[in-house]
């Protein structure tokens, strides 16, 4: 596309061929390459010797040849124009190279870039490394710098734009400059090819001096040709930039209409091939498409000009290709002004995107598929104001690039299979809105993990089965056509029992699909069976067919999800890298896309396998196999609120539009039966201070017996009446339990919970999120809405708070949210085609925020990652656990083995990632716009210590979320290690020479020490060889751990496997140690906590040929914060949950699932006794004693699930097969009985259930 001028350029006489001008441009990205190539290369023709390069910083990727290139054009250039600088990394390439240029060259332009390059301009006798004075001073404007806070819009800076050359014309001096400096900056932003040919022209005309002189009065241009700074776009209009809607080009019988959002920049440069694709695959659809675009980075001019009509969206689908936030640019987002429009809008939102810093054939060999500034910039920024589904569409192509006067250039391209999906995507959203509620069939994916008929129904604090009752009912009501079960019990037996028992399945078998059908129409056969042997395989299979389980209720169908299929496979799970899925799992989305025809699918709770299975980390292709699985299907997630890392897998991986859901409401776990008793006697004995010797003795001797008794004191030596010491920290030991915060039964979809159960929550959020404590009348007041009321009673206990607003303001709001819950109404919502607002993930005590649920989650801002206060945390904590171990006898360690996940992380502002960076003495460099762009070290003298060598392992979704704090963690490293400082004084590079002399490495693979998984693979599978009981010898635990987790990460961002590497650093470690940042769970509720933490403390006692090192946990869940050794957080637990009436009773309320929950507890303990050794014997007793020597409990629990029954006795007897304990007699025989009973009970044998 060229647009007309309205000014013609004018030209003069030629210059002489002999001279010679090189002017060279520096910008982020190719979009102008072509046109400056093409501007240039007419220009040529009245002034042969202009020779113009133009240099795309997306285009260096370490010291490459196109840097290098860049830098020898820098070194002749004589005018040089940079801008879009604004990345550290960019800018530190370049900068030495301009600075030495600077003062050599006729002119150097530097705009919108960061400090250190706009510094750098130097345009006659205008400079702007000097004092602001005069009309330079009104250049702060532009830039934002007006000394206010927030950051002007970028469609007010552009006004000041369009107005100051006309002012300046009539200012003499060094004014006349700055206005050149201005027009620049309008001719590039207004950058036609037209425009960036007048610019060429007139920056040469204008400073080309000494002897280039010759060049001025060859080149005359005219002013800026002006275009719309919003608009529309239409690659088949005669016109294709225009304003008004009418010239749009329409067809009858639309499906519906699309908002299509692009680049104004790419539209005047004609590099619209890649916007052209999408704009045509939309057409073809039958959908109407509406492409417009707006200057300055703000999408809301032009979405209220063209998407909107009566205050009414006149649109059905938001698409923007722009790979930017609505409102801000690479630079500044502004996700709360972007959410507002999207409100208003209320209809999906997908951001898709370019590629800009790499090629399409480097993106779709790559394994990790997105650059780290990709996943950041284009996927991560858009998700902060609602995104989702984000998706490529184009990029440059190293295949199709075309030869000019000045080399290679490379347009945009359309990416064909990528643009097919994004607009079939788009379809079925339109479609979904427009297809009337009775015809919608809707398909509901539950999950089994691990494969068990006991664990159907698995959710992360979701009570499944009744929060699926609750949506039939809410679906039925409002249109859908249901089929509604009597009860909840019903619903459960439907879908786990059914016909389950004639087919041999774990739950119903819906229907039946031949092998021969599945080879007709499986188009991944191939990659299948090279993985899983021919059809059907050996999961949910007769041997003759594939099963599909679940059951369908009218046209809502709700399935069962098929495991990974490696469970129960030692060899399998000791593969570095996952597997494709298995034939159940992929006839599974098969059937629910093309033979149920789902409208739209919902998988029902957190989390199950589609978003894990193999396929690059981000910017997902056809040969990713959640892509596959998907397809097109509208897609939506309910997701805990309390894990939004996991959840951004769901949404980068899967496509998903998550709405969250609230966790269990939190209480105090109080003491029982012993535990009560023990603090009456103490309490006794605090209030008999003057009774006799002889008294307090003997009460001393009670204490201490039930103390033993209860396995919180020793036995030995005996306490008198002078053992006041032991009595206190016993006293404290009993406070520490009754204050502990436990969640409390499972969470309920729709529903708000009890008054009482409110109020718990509330108090604990008082506690832990404003360090006050309510008492009744005040937490009744917030509980019933007397704000006025709660005021007063809180002021007057708090008189000298200063900050009581601020907590009486979120207090009461978090009171209102509690009182209502929206989650199936945002169900209804997204499934009517609509917008779901986003909103951040976090814990309800320290992030209140996430009220109300029923929102699209996403994480943190990864540029403010970690975040000041979590600097100061993580001091904080560090101090806490060196405190921690030195009070254990250990001397300041030399190696910190250290577990980093990405909730965590997202949670808590990076808390962990601080804490890696205090151990070593390291801290976040922020560069000129405040974000997070790399690492530096802190002085000796200000650490007070040696810098601690620290071994990252990284979970697989940290990897995939956080590349640049992966990079960041990996720069602190070798930057200690390369740093020239006593060895005594810094670990790490003592530890990195060693390596390297050892290894025969060089120093830069010896100083790696952020490890992780290979790309697209997450875990260690230490938890499914535990689950499955299928390991013989530690030694095949640490194999786990070390062949999945040995991939090192550099700081260039690039991986490569170092198994003897890793385990060679693993030798020099002195502790392991992992944060619990959530009261929701703790380290027995979840597998992952032994998989990662535990495994590699397997690891490291074999690397340490079987040496035990202490294994400590961070608890951040209260405002202090406490490190405790394995033995001590497993002991807490145990106590305040897993033995606790009131945390089983509550988990117990909600039956089947309940009985999974007590199994998972028990099966997780077992698991740090496999990894760790550190389990207490008196713990296996405890459990067994309370769910299965108990009979009555034993029978309670084989009614409501006798699958999770019997792995309770059977994880019981495995402790004792594997000396973690050793019972009497009696109660070997009991458990052994017990099984046996339970085992006939399930396979029908009349006898009974309860063991005599």
């Amino acid at each position: 596309m060229k647009q007309k001028p309205t000014i013609a350029a004018k030209t003069a006489v030629t210059a002489p061929e002999k001279d010679a001008l090189n002017f060279v441009v520096i910008t982020l990205d190719n979009h102008v390459t072509s046109s400056i190539s093409r501007a240039a290369k007419d220009l040529q023709k009245d002034a042969p010797g202009l020779r113009v390069k133009v240099h795309a910083s997306a285009d260096w990727n370490g010291e490459n040849e196109a840097l290098k290139r860049c830098k020898a054009d820098i070194a002749t250039g004589d005018i040089v124009l940079v801008t879009m600088m604004f990345m550290e990394d960019q800018i530190n390439a370049v900068l030495p190279a301009l600075q030495e240029r600077r003062d050599h060259c006729d002119a150097m332009i530097c705009a919108m870039s960061g400090a250190e390059i706009m510094k750098l301009t130097r345009m006659g006798k205008f400079s702007m490394d000097g004092e602001a004075t005069g009309a330079v001073a009104l250049l702060k404007r532009l830039r934002g710098n007006t000394g206010k806070a927030k950051k002007p819009p970028g469609a007010q800076q552009l006004t000041v734009l369009r107005q100051l050359p006309r002012i300046l014309r009539f200012i003499p001096g060094t004014s006349q400059d700055v206005r050149a400096y201005f027009l620049t900056l309008q001719y590039w932003l207004a950058g036609s090819e037209e425009n960036l040919r007048r610019m060429i022209a007139y920056l040469t005309d204008r400073y080309a001096s000494d002897e280039r002189s010759a060049f001025k009065g060859t080149l005359k241009a005219g002013n800026p040709v002006d275009y719309p700074d919003v608009g529309l776009y239409d690659p088949l209009a005669k016109k294709p930039i225009f304003e008004k809607l009418g010239r749009q080009s329409s067809r009858k019988n639309q499906i519906g209409t699309v908002g299509l959002l692009i680049m104004r920049s790419y539209a005047l440069a004609d590099n619209t091939a890649h916007y052209d694709a999408v704009i045509a695959a939309l057409r073809a659809r039958g959908l109407k498409v509406i492409t417009a675009f707006a200057s300055g980075l703000d999408a809301r001019p032009a979405v209220d000009a063209y998407f909107m009509k009566d205050g009414e969206p006149s649109i059905d689908l938001l698409l923007s290709l722009t790979g930017f936030s609505l409102v801000g640019g690479p630079a500044y987002n502004d996700s709360k002004a972007a959410e507002a429009m999207l409100a208003s809008l209320d209809v999906p939102y997908i951001a898709a995107h370019a590629l800009e810093f790499q090629s399409i054939e480097q993106w779709e060999t790559s394994g990790h598929g997105l650059m780290p500034v990709e996943a950041t910039m284009m996927v991560a920024i858009p998700e902060l104001d609602g995104a989702s589904v984000p998706s490529i569409f184009g990029g440059r192509s190293d295949l199709a690039s075309q030869t000019t006067a000045n080399g290679d250039t490379h347009a945009m391209q359309p990416h064909t299979e990528r643009v097919d999906a994004l607009a079939d995507r788009a379809l079925r959203l339109v479609e979904l809105r427009k297809t009337p509620k009775d015809e919608r069939r809707v398909a509901m994916v539950i999950f089994n993990f691990p494969p068990n008929a006991g664990n159907t129904g698995t959710a992360a604090n979701l009570s499944v089965f009744q929060s699926l009752m609750n949506t039939l009912r809410a679906l039925r009501e409002d249109g859908y056509r249901v089929d509604l079960p009597e009860s909840v019990d019903a619903l459960r037996e439907a879908i786990v029992e059914g016909n389950a028992a004639r087919y041999g399945a774990m739950a119903n078998v819906h229907t039946l699909i031949s092998s021969d059908d599945h080879v007709t129409r499986e188009p991944h056969l191939e990659e299948i069976e090279a993985q899983w042997g021919p059809v059907p395989g050996k999961q949910n299979t007769d041997g003759r067919s594939l099963f599909v389980l679940g059951a369908q209720f009218g046209n809502v169908f709700i399935g069962v999800q098929p495991g990974f299929g490696y469970e129960g496979d030692p060899m399998r799970l000791l593969f570095e890298r996952g597997f494709s899925p298995t034939h159940a799992f992929s006839a599974f989305y098969r059937y629910i896309r093309e033979d149920f025809a789902a409208h739209s699918l919902l998988h029902f709770g957190t989390h199950g396998a589609l978003e894990f299975m193999p396929g690059k980390q981000s910017g997902m292709s056809d040969s990713c196999w959640p892509q596959r699985l998907i397809g097109d299907i509208p897609h939506y997630y309910l997701y805990a609120a309390n894990n939004p890392s996991e959840g951004m897998i769901a949404k980068r991986r899967a496509g998903a539009t998550l709405i969250s859901y609230l966790t269990p409401p939190i209480t105090r776990a109080d003491l029982y039966k012993g535990l009560q008793e023990l603090k009456e006697t103490i309490e006794r004995w605090r209030m008999g201070a003057d009774d006799s010797a002889d008294v307090r003795a003997d009460l001393a001797a009670v204490i201490q017996a039930q103390g033993v008794e209860l396995d919180l004191c020793s036995e030995t030596p005996a306490w008198t009446e002078a053992s006041s010491t032991e009595i206190e920290s016993l006293r404290c030991s009993l406070i520490e339990l009754e204050e502990t915060l436990i969640p409390y039964g499972l969470h309920v979809l729709g529903e708000t919970g009890s008054e009482e159960e409110r109020k718990d929550m509330l108090t604990a959020v008082a506690q832990a999120g404003h360090e006050l404590t309510l008492d009744t009348a005040q937490v009744d007041a917030l509980e019933h809405g007397d704000t006025e009321v709660f005021r007063k009673l809180l002021e007057a206990a708090n008189p000298d708070r200063e900050d009581l607003a601020e907590a009486i303001h979120s207090l009461t709001h978090t009171a209102e949210q509690l009182h209502r819950n929206p989650e199936i109404k945002a169900i209804l919502h997204a499934m009517d085609g609509r917008f779901i607002a986003p909103a951040p993930g976090g814990d309800l005590l320290r992030t209140t925020d996430i009220l109300p649920t029923g929102r699209n989650l996403h994480g943190f801002d990864p540029y403010r990652l970690p975040s000041k206060f979590a600097m100061r945390e993580g001091l904080r904590q560090t101090a806490n656990l060196l405190s921690k171990h030195a009070e254990s006898g250990g001397a300041l360690p030399e190696t910190v083995a250290l577990v980093l996940w990405g909730s965590d992380n997202m949670k808590n502002e990076g808390g962990p990632i601080a804490q890696a960076l205090a151990l070593m003495g390291a801290e976040p460099r922020i560069d000129g716009y405040g974000r997070v762009s790399g690492a530096k070290l802190i002085s000796l003298e200000e650490l007070g210590r040696p810098r601690v060598d620290v071994i990252m392992t990284l979970s697989g979704i940290f990897r995939d979320l956080l590349p640049l704090q992966t990079r960041m963690l990996a720069e602190a490293s070798f930057l200690a290690a390369s740093a020239d400082e006593p060895l005594d004084m810094n670990y790490v590079r003592k530890h990195t020479l060693a390596q390297q002399e050892e290894q025969g490495c060089d120093f830069e693979t010896a100083a790696l020490r952020v490890f992780s998984n290979a790309d697209g693979a997450y875990g260690s599978n230490v938890n499914l060889l535990v689950d499955d009981s299928r390991w013989e010898d530690d030694g095949e635990l640490a194999d786990a751990y070390t062949s999945r987790k040995c991939f090192a990460y550099g700081r260039d961002g690039n991986v490569a496997p170092h198994a003897e590497l890793l385990n060679s650093m693993l030798s020099t470690v002195d502790l392991a140690y992992q944060n619990l940042d959530s009261v929701e769970v703790g380290i027995t509720s979840l597998d992952q906590y032994f998989d990662t933490l535990g495994g590699i403390s397997r690891a490291v006692k074999r690397a340490r040929n079987g040496q035990d090192i202490p294994v400590y946990i961070a608890d951040q869940t209260s405002s202090s914060g406490k490190v405790r050794t394995l033995e001590e957080q497993v002991a807490l637990e145990t106590r305040t949950r897993v033995l606790n009436p009131k945390w089983y009773e509550g988990i117990l309320e909600h039956g089947f699932e309940g009985v999974r929950q007590i199994e998972a507890h028990i099966t997780n303990t077992l698991g740090w006794s496999a990894t760790t050794g550190q389990v207490a014997p008196w713990v296996y007793q405890s459990m067994s004693e309370t769910f299965i020597l108990d009979e009555s409990m034993r029978d309670r629990l084989a009614q409501l699930n006798p699958h999770s029954a019997i792995k309770v006795v059977n994880r019981l007897l495995e402790a004792s097969d594997r000396d973690y304990w050793q019972p009497d007699q009696e109660s070997l025989d009991a458990l052994h009985r017990a099984s046996e009973d339970l085992e006939d009970w399930l396979e029908g044998i009349p006898s009974g259930v309860v063991a005599a």
